[in-house]
């Protein structure tokens, strides 16, 4: 993900110089080989590094953004960011074709109180 693609998210200029951006990465297995049999660390190395590349992105392009990593369960690390911060929308950065995309698939029938989005993205 990138700051261009939040921009892009937020809509208009003025939604872009209001908005408070809670960044939360996922600690997605490469595989569910690699979920099933609790490899962690792989997958925790590189939600660190999405979700500190991300906030810098966005910091640099004048945004507030705050960061932080989450359960490798998507649904979950959005419960838990939400019981610590308010927000009034939860946007979704999904891999479209990764094997990530089965927990990220099972969002869609989530409800969190709040309007969630799906953009899909290409992973780099």
């Amino acid at each position: 993900m990138n700051a261009e693609a939040v921009r892009e998210a937020l809509g208009t200029d003025e939604d872009l110089a209001k908005a408070e951006v809670m960044v939360i990465a996922p600690a997605l297995h490469g595989s569910k080989v690699k979920f099933w049999v609790s490899d962690d660390d792989d997958a925790i190395e590189r939600a660190e590094e999405v979700q500190e590349e991300t906030v810098a992105q966005l910091g640099e392009d004048g945004m507030d953004a705050a960061g932080d990593t989450g359960e490798s369960d998507p649904a979950q690390a959005i419960r838990d960011t939400l019981a610590a911060y308010g927000a009034d929308r939860i946007v979704v950065f999904a891999h479209p074709e990764a094997d990530e995309a089965y927990r990220e698939d099972n969002l869609r029938g989530e409800d969190f109180g709040v309007p969630l989005d799906f953009r899909e993205v290409s992973k780099t």
